[in-house]
């Protein structure tokens, strides 16, 4: 039994879903993975239930009708991981604009020095995001900038999908008072941890825009990161962060 799961959300991606779990498979510490598929329609969910039968101990699989949502599929997800006993529970997208090699400096980071999260961080040390178009760095780079000043959280790069967290973390945060389903949800997974006095920490790596496969970002995404944050603030005024009862 490994100590650590990597969940893995997945909408359409057949041209990525196999080589990235074989990837993860390959690294030199033993990662499981849960693949939340929404439903695609492309047959995702069929190459990685044929995979469970060479890796059946490792791979697993959720699936989900229709489009649900990004967070609405991580936190399935980390329930899902809670349930099964894993200490270190990974996000990570399907079409490698997250290198896989860079699980184990989040592991490390987590497990060696002490954080309660490790964030992959694409603007910790400038920006370091590769074959994106310039008006996205532009909007992506300065949504970072714009939550911090918001929110006062010291990290650089609030939008990151790429994290590790430790299992106390997800055990105190009530993953049933999430209230947001796009990319806003990766800023609100942080803040609550920084208001509930966790440990954030941010692992410098490079982000490479997929090479097959389709982006799933919209202008929607961001507008609803832009307003979500003043209400994240206004939350915390009102003290509305509580640890989850037990």
């Amino acid at each position: 039994m490994s100590d650590s799961v990597v969940l893995i959300p997945t909408y359409n991606e057949k041209e990525n879903i196999e080589n990235i779990i074989r990837v993860v498979f390959s690294l030199p510490k033993q990662f499981h993975i849960l693949v939340i598929d929404d439903g695609s329609p492309d047959g995702t969910a069929a190459i990685v239930k044929k995979l469970q039968k060479e890796f059946p101990a490792q791979l697993h699989i959720l699936e989900r009708s229709g489009k649900q949502g990004l967070g609405t599929a991580y936190i399935a997800g980390f329930k899902w991981a809670l349930q099964k006993g894993y200490d270190y529970i990974f996000e990570m997208d399907a079409d490698f604009s997250h290198n896989p090699q860079d699980l184990l400096r989040l592991y490390e980071t987590c497990h060696n020095e002490g954080a309660d999260m490790a964030i992959g961080s694409r603007y910790s040390m400038g920006v370091n995001v590769v074959n994106w178009p310039m008006g996205r760095v532009l909007m992506s780079y300065y949504a970072s900038k714009y939550v911090k000043l918001i929110t006062g959280m010291k990290v650089h790069d609030a939008t990151a999908g790429f994290v590790c967290y430790t299992k106390r973390v997800l055990d105190t945060i009530d993953l049933d008072s999430v209230r947001f389903k796009g990319y806003a949800f990766q800023i609100e997974m942080k803040y609550t941890a920084y208001c509930l006095g966790f440990k954030l920490q941010e692992v410098s790596i490079i982000f490479v825009n997929r090479v097959l496969g389709t982006s799933k970002m919209n202008t929607g995404i961001f507008s609803e990161a832009f307003f979500g944050v003043i209400g994240l603030r206004w939350r915390r005024i009102r003290k509305q962060f509580k640890p989850r009862s037990k």
